[in-house]
């Protein structure tokens, strides 16, 4: 006999996600589904509306992944117009990126995703001399001393007893399945306060050279960051405006700031956590199957080669074999509704490529309130993205394995030393764990990396080169009749592509598959679950079904972004629903 336990909202995400789960006698999940229960929508808005002003709306798809959906964006009509961008444009690009993947990376592990493994509360029961013997041991990071655990310690017993834990409430402590003792918890508590004050001078790097942080502004044909130097016959920059010297040393001062921190606290933290939970490099694999666009060129995108992340595709976790990806190829990359509230214009049961994608909506869930979902039905607001019809993860799980099966040194290096320190095989990585210390060890790489990119930009402003945008002038009477094209881009949550179509000079369609709509998408017209659903059913026990917080756990290791998925706005811009949670 199952029992069906329906987590909504599952909270610390970006939108709404609800998961039901059938659950057996002894506590096994036997099958999950995924339901995005708001409406998508921002397709329907950028119909009819000059390409180069798409990025602007797109941006909005989220309030987190702003940047990366302003880039897909502009490289969409980038690619459809055979617009190039200089190198600079580039090197700016990449690092406003790297930099959006280490702030994101490091607040999903402290603030969205640490608080499944770690007891606030227990923190309390430790001792902060010890707390800072077990720190000592494992990382040189400064802020070590039992002084500054035992303040810690008293911010965190202050929050207990007023009653009101703020940041803190409303979490299953005191649950059996928590396993690090009080100190490893109060050290990871220590450090989830401070991530909060080091994020803010990682935003600083969009700011600078987007202008503002979140929603920074971009450019069709490369960055509106104008770099006004004067170089002097010594080779030295002095005078400036716009990004100035003084802004580009704050940019290169703070990706040492993220260097050390990443080093010193994320990683030692993700080791030490891992430790304890061990037999979660044993859960949560899911489908097997990764796909990754790829990302970070050194000279255009037309240089699939030049790519730091690697394209390709993995099936059945096989590394020995790379498939190639074409995301303009409609046998390739299909958007499935069979269980969607979205009819098609040829039937439900069909696939369609994102440039002849549809959006039209067709509801016919239950009314609330309401007990469950008819998952046999239509049952979410996702569609169900496949590559070749396979269900496939995307994130950083799928990147670390795609750098490693490509020999990728450093990769190898840092995936060689966090399984021989945790004693565990290379098969370890596909599971919950494996997608958490993914996560992890992507942000060494791409902060590492980081200086490479800033070096060579501020070497080009000394060699005399400045240009940040592409100055041929181009008028929409220059355009052909009609054409399209695909902007992509390895968001922190995974692959995401923006596809456009532009007919006389406006755009006739839009469509935007998200790194969430591939994870976390229902089941398809062949039943195949999504990630989500497929990690749910893989080797899943809950200790109290009252409280499953395995749930949680697995569904965080993907860093959810649902409102990037489903929106609720109608084609005129207006609101034409409002869900009240009281």
């Amino acid at each position: 006999m199952t029992k069906r336990i329906v987590v909504d909202p599952v909270t610390r995400i970006e939108g709404h996600l609800r998961i039901e789960a059938e659950v057996d006698d002894s506590g096994m999940i036997k099958k999950a589904s995924s339901s995005g229960t708001m409406v998508r929508g921002i397709e329907l808005i950028l119909k009819g509306r000059d390409p180069r002003d798409a990025w602007a709306f797109a941006q909005r798809i989220c309030g987190v992944c702003t940047l990366v959906h302003g880039v897909a964006s502009v490289r969409s009509i980038e690619d459809a117009l055979k617009y190039s961008i200089p190198q600079n444009a580039q090197l700016i690009r990449n690092l406003m990126i790297a930099a959006q993947y280490v702030h994101d990376h490091v607040m999903h592990f402290y603030h969205l995703h640490a608080l499944d493994w770690v007891d606030v509360v227990s923190a309390l029961k430790a001792d902060p001399k010890a707390t800072s013997e077990l720190a000592q041991s494992i990382s040189k990071h400064p802020n070590s001393s039992p002084g500054y655990f035992a303040d810690t310690q008293k911010r965190v017993k202050e929050f207990v007893e007023s009653g009101q834990l703020g940041i803190f409430a409303n979490a299953y402590w005191g649950h059996s399945a928590y396993k690090l003792p009080p100190e490893a918890n109060l050290m990871a508590v220590a450090h989830y306060l401070e991530a909060l004050e080091w994020q803010r001078d990682v935003a600083r790097i969009l700011t600078i050279f987007g202008g503002k942080n979140p929603h920074p502004n971009f450019l069709v044909g490369g960055v509106p960051s104008a770099i006004s130097v004067d170089v002097e016959a010594k080779g030295g920059i002095t005078g400036a405006t716009a990004v100035n010297m003084n802004g580009l040393l704050e940019v290169r001062n703070i990706i040492q700031k993220m260097q050390k921190f990443v080093d010193n606290v994320y990683l030692p933290d993700t080791l030490a956590i891992a430790s304890f939970y061990k037999d979660w490099f044993k859960i949560g694999g899911g489908t097997g199957n990764y796909l990754t666009y790829g990302d970070f060129p050194t000279t255009s995108m037309d240089d699939i080669g030049s790519f730091m992340i690697p394209r390709g595709a993995i099936l059945n976790r096989d590394l020995s074999t790379i498939h190639e990806v074409n995301l303009n190829d409609p046998e390739q990359i299909q958007e499935f509704v069979a269980h969607s509230w979205y009819d098609y214009s040829g039937g439900k049961q069909q696939g369609l490529h994102p440039y002849e994608g549809e959006t039209e909506l067709n509801y016919t869930g239950p009314k609330p309130p309401y007990e469950h979902l008819d998952t046999d039905a239509s049952y979410s607001w996702m569609k169900s993205p496949r590559w070749k019809g396979h269900a496939m993860e995307v994130g950083p799980l799928a990147r670390i394995l795609m750098l490693y099966a490509n020999g990728h040194e450093q990769t190898k290096e840092l995936a060689g030393f966090a399984l021989n320190k945790l004693d565990l095989p290379l098969e370890a990585m596909f599971s919950t764990m494996g997608r958490t210390a993914a996560r992890t060890l992507e942000t060494k790489i791409i902060a590492d990396q980081m200086m490479s990119w800033m070096d060579q930009l501020l070497a080009n402003i000394k060699a005399g080169d400045v240009r940040t945008f592409n100055e041929k002038l181009w008028e929409p009477s220059s355009w052909p009749a009609q054409s399209k094209g695909v902007g992509y881009i390895e968001a922190p949550r995974g692959a995401l592509a923006h596809w456009a179509v532009i007919e006389n000079e406006k755009l006739s369609n839009y469509q935007a598959v998200v790194p969430s709509t591939w994870n976390a998408g229902p089941r398809d017209a062949q039943g195949q679950p999504g990630p989500y659903e497929a990690a749910l059913q893989d080797n899943h026990h809950l200790a109290d079904v009252n409280q499953p917080l395995e749930i949680l756990r697995t569904i965080h290791s993907f860093d959810p972004c649902i409102a990037c998925a489903i929106h609720m706005i109608d084609p005129n811009g207006e609101e034409f629903l409002k869900v009240k949670v009281c």
